[in-house]
């Protein structure tokens, strides 16, 4: 069963159509025909309605609850899958996944958000909010990895870190900050894509990478639209609004040289068909892990300083009268 989101409801409604006049059973000739133009119909709804969301209808689309999880592409694109448990300090996150596997035939270290799919399993993994062992966990196999010369993809998926006082005592903050400064010295190809919603710090402590991707309708900011209309205008209703002010979208994020690359997403979102989503990442992460391993782990570093730099420039203040 798929679930509509509220601004689907012209797709929902021709799509009930359909579904009713198929169950019908009836093969006269103007029953084939009215089915035929009701597809046609809903071709050219879903072309209208998804070259022209809004930012926050992307972001809804970003949280569809039957979108693609890490787990869920690492079991299409990777073989061998071992998972690997705990940060060796505190205990073990389940918001977040990782381990070695085997991608196009190459060993690599897959790490990942999860944010689960039923409400039990949501609950177990904290909606994919990382406490600082989840941090902690990823840190260390990404060294693991570097010790052996694999390199890192890393899957974002989460409305952020978990803000809780437990997470706070353990050092969320110095968690992330140190994920940030050793992912950026890593001798090692590191790609990232948002898959899903890429919340704040808890996004970026995976996301420090020499490929950044996004998929079409994923987003990426530094707070939550609800959270910034919340302190902006003390109003969580107008999250439209600041979904738009904030830039979040992957074509704003690409434009303005945040991300790397977009990938296109099938007719309606990557929930409505995950195989050739997939098939489309694959694709993607073949290509720049191609391009990568070319590189030394000098160059790496040396062309990742350079990316990031260039991010958010600041020169100095112009003198009165200069």
């Amino acid at each position: 069963m798929r679930d509509y989101l509220e601004f689907e409801k012209p797709i929902r409604d021709i799509e009930e159509r359909i579904e009713k006049l198929a169950g019908s059973g009836a093969s006269r000739a103007s029953v084939q025909e009215e089915h035929r133009k009701l597809k046609a119909r809903l071709a050219q709804a879903e072309s209208e309605l998804y070259s022209n969301l809004t930012p926050w209808q992307r972001t809804q689309l970003a949280r569809h609850p039957q979108r693609s999880s890490t787990l869920d592409y690492v079991g299409a694109l990777c073989r061998e899958f071992v998972e690997l448990h705990g940060d060796r300090l505190f205990g073990e996150d389940r918001a977040i996944v990782g381990g070695f596997a085997r991608f196009n035939g190459r060993s690599v270290m897959v790490i990942g958000h999860q944010k689960g799919k039923t409400l039990k399993e949501r609950m177990q993994r904290n909606f994919g909010m990382p406490n600082p062992e989840g941090y902690r966990k990823a840190l260390r196999l990404m060294r693991l990895a570097e010790k052996f010369r694999r390199p890192i993809l890393t899957f974002i998926d989460t409305p952020g870190a978990y803000p809780g006082i437990g997470a706070e005592e353990r050092g969320q903050a110095e968690a992330i900050a140190q994920n940030l400064l050793v992912m950026s010295r890593l001798a090692v190809p590191i790609v990232s894509v948002v898959i899903g919603e890429g919340g704040s710090g808890g996004a970026l402590a995976l996301a420090v990478a020499d490929r950044v991707l996004m998929l079409e309708h994923a987003v990426y900011s530094v707070i939550s639209p609800e959270g910034c209309a919340a302190i902006l205008w003390d109003d969580p209703a107008k999250a439209p609004d600041a979904a738009a002010a904030l830039k979040l979208t992957a074509q704003d994020l690409l434009k303005l040289g945040i991300i790397d690359e977009v990938i296109p997403e099938p007719p309606g979102g990557a929930h409505r068909n995950p195989t050739a989503m997939a098939e489309r990442l694959a694709k993607a992460l073949s290509t720049h892990l191609g391009q990568l391993a070319e590189l030394s782990g000098e160059e790496l570093l040396a062309r990742r300083d350079v990316k990031y730099r260039k991010m958010g420039p600041v020169g100095e203040p112009s003198q009165p009268g200069s």
